[in-house]
């Protein structure tokens, strides 16, 4: 198998573009890929300082290794979640991550936030550990960047990622997630920061081999809280379906941001947003979701 690059001996098959790259021309293939995002969605410039949301995983050090060697300036923000077991290690291997390249790293730490780890957290207020850990996450990543003046925010979403919330949108019809789901998610508030998914364009099999050919060190355990999610079921169901149809993740995806979204972003009207009373954030009500679930949190606990 000869590498569609240079010529030379394949090392790396993408049977969804019928392609094959050697280790260098695979690893300029990534890059352009996401210097593609980001200049068909209009997603950062050069002027940007960017804070990237990094797990310790690697989707998230993959992007942020990505954007400084493109010459972006890009900062790195960590929650420690608090999840004995786990969080210990990846805030580990961001900090070594940071620390061997020279980079600005931010570090929240849950437990001196909110008195609790995110495996408390989510039974004090009995929600399942994904949504108490998302709704908390985004709340965070914006009350960072906004408090930090940082432009934008980018996160480690793949393809993979994408299509499976595609997937259990659709499922569960749920208009407006459809109606945002985007790899660009603007801002509508002078305290909503922008959000950017640079690695859309990217399966998560061509992320991980990345991160091997670049050498970076990374979590490779799933969160332990993340047993029997929904997404992971959708993801198996479409790695089914791309297995026996390459190109079915990337159809389904594209096909739905060039065709389909236009019509749930129609649907979907604009919503008035106001400062939380509590934490300054942009919310629907006087205070927001997070601070009342903070709140619900605390009271369990006395």
């Amino acid at each position: 198998m000869r590498c569609k690059g240079c010529g030379g001996k394949a090392s790396i098959e993408l049977r969804r573009h019928n392609a094959a790259y050697c280790d260098g021309c695979f690893l300029r293939y990534v890059e352009e890929q996401v210097a593609r995002a980001i200049r068909r969605d209009r997603m950062i410039s050069p002027e940007d300082r960017i804070l990237v949301a990094v797990s310790g995983g690697k989707d998230s050090l993959a992007l942020w290794d990505i954007l400084a060697r493109m010459g972006y300036r890009a900062s790195g923000l960590h929650l420690d979640l608090g999840i004995e077991g786990y969080s210990a290690t990846s805030r580990q291997k961001v900090e070594a991550f940071a620390q061997d390249r020279g980079l600005d790293l931010i570090v929240v730490d849950y437990r001196k936030q909110l008195g609790m780890g995110v495996d408390q957290l989510h039974r004090k207020v009995r929600r399942s550990p994904c949504s108490a850990c998302g709704l908390s996450k985004r709340h965070y990543f914006n009350a960072v960047a906004h408090q930090g003046g940082f432009d934008v925010v980018a996160t480690g979403h793949n393809l993979d990622d994408e299509a499976a919330s595609l997937l259990g949108n659709l499922l569960h019809w749920k208009t407006g997630y459809l109606a945002r789901q985007s790899p660009v998610l603007e801002s509508n508030h002078p305290h909503m920061v922008k959000k950017v998914k640079p690695l859309y364009r990217l399966a998560e099999r061509e992320v991980a081999a990345y991160t091997l050919l670049r050498g970076i060190d990374y979590v490779v355990e799933e969160c332990p809280l993340s047993e029997g999610a929904s997404s992971l079921l959708y993801k198996e169901l479409l790695n089914h379906l791309e297995q026996r149809s390459p190109g079915a993740k990337h159809n389904f995806l594209y096909g739905y941001l060039e065709t389909g979204r236009s019509s749930f972003r129609e649907a979907d009207g604009e919503v008035a947003l106001r400062d939380c009373e509590r934490c300054g954030q942009p919310t629907t009500g006087s205070v927001c979701a997070f601070c009342r679930m903070a709140d619900l949190a605390r009271s369990a606990s006395r």
